[in-house]
């Protein structure tokens, strides 16, 4: 698991993808779900170390490379 004092490290989710470490919300929604459907949640935001699409997954399943 990963937490705030990550932020900017090398970091590895659970499917294996390596990447940066750039935020962590504890209660985000997600903009694409219904308004009135939309729950929160803590997310991770990495970004590939080398540039490309960030991705966002579970804190809890994110652990430091």
């Amino acid at each position: 698991m990963v937490d705030r004092n990550d932020i900017g490290h090398r970091v590895q989710d659970v499917y294996g993808r390596v990447g940066i470490l750039r935020d962590i919300d504890p209660a985000w929604e997600d903009p694409s779900d219904p308004p009135y459907d939309r729950s929160q949640r803590p997310v991770a935001f990495i970004a590939p170390e080398r540039g490309g699409r960030e991705w966002h997954a579970d804190p809890t399943t994110v652990t430091r490379a």
